[in-house]
């Protein structure tokens, strides 16, 4: 009689399992490249042997598939938070300024960004799942934008979306400025950041034509 018994999988350790691989992989792209990581590299970074990860992940484009995603989820969260908390919706988005530029201006996360959209620019499936990502980004920000706690919810659409992608630009561009000026820091960043975003999250004012 076969008393064997097949084993069943610990939903929990898979997950714990995942996040393991996730996070060597992201050290060993920030420190190697997309492609001068290899999976016996992050293997080892693991603390795992090649064949458990790929019980995981078929392949190391799959590793940077849910490390795009893990961001999205962390991207839907704080936009989910905007939502739900009550009150004034710009002193909201003010207040979150501080998250933005902290992330915006980590080095460390920043060069793990860096390396996927130069892996972006390679490899087309890649270039989807962060245009997909930006999108979805688009449209939770147009949602709170347009939505009856907003000073812009009769502004059209055509201009809503034109004050998301400079938002969107100003934030993104943070990491590129870190970069090259590494002496900058959150709090004198915020001085400039929080009137100028207070600006785009508001009515303008009636200007004159330029002539």
């Amino acid at each position: 009689m076969n008393t064997k018994t097949k084993r069943k999988t610990d939903p929990a350790l898979a997950h714990a399992r995942r996040e393991q691989v996730l996070a060597a992989a992201a050290d060993c792209f920030k420190r190697r490249g997309y492609h001068g990581a290899g999976m016996a590299e992050i293997s080892r970074t693991a603390g795992m042997s090649a064949g458990h990860i790929y019980n995981y992940f078929a392949s190391k484009e799959a590793i940077i598939e849910s490390i795009i995603e893990r961001d999205m989820e962390e991207m839907f969260s704080i936009f989910q938070e905007f939502e739900d908390q009550p009150g004034d919706l710009v002193t909201i988005l003010l207040d979150g300024l501080d998250h933005g530029v902290e992330r915006h201006t980590d080095i460390n996360q920043g060069a793990l960004d860096l390396e996927m959209l130069a892996e972006a620019a390679r490899n087309e499936k890649v270039a989807l799942l962060l245009r997909e990502s930006d999108k979805l980004a688009r449209e939770k920000m147009r949602s709170l934008l347009i939505g009856e706690r907003s000073p812009l919810k009769l502004a059209s659409m055509a201009e809503i979306d034109s004050r998301i992608e400079v938002m969107f630009a100003v934030m993104s561009g943070l990491l590129l400025r870190k970069t090259l000026n590494p002496s900058i820091n959150k709090a004198g960043l915020l001085v400039a950041l929080r009137p100028a975003m207070k600006t785009l999250l508001t009515p303008f004012e009636s200007l004159e034509p330029l002539n």
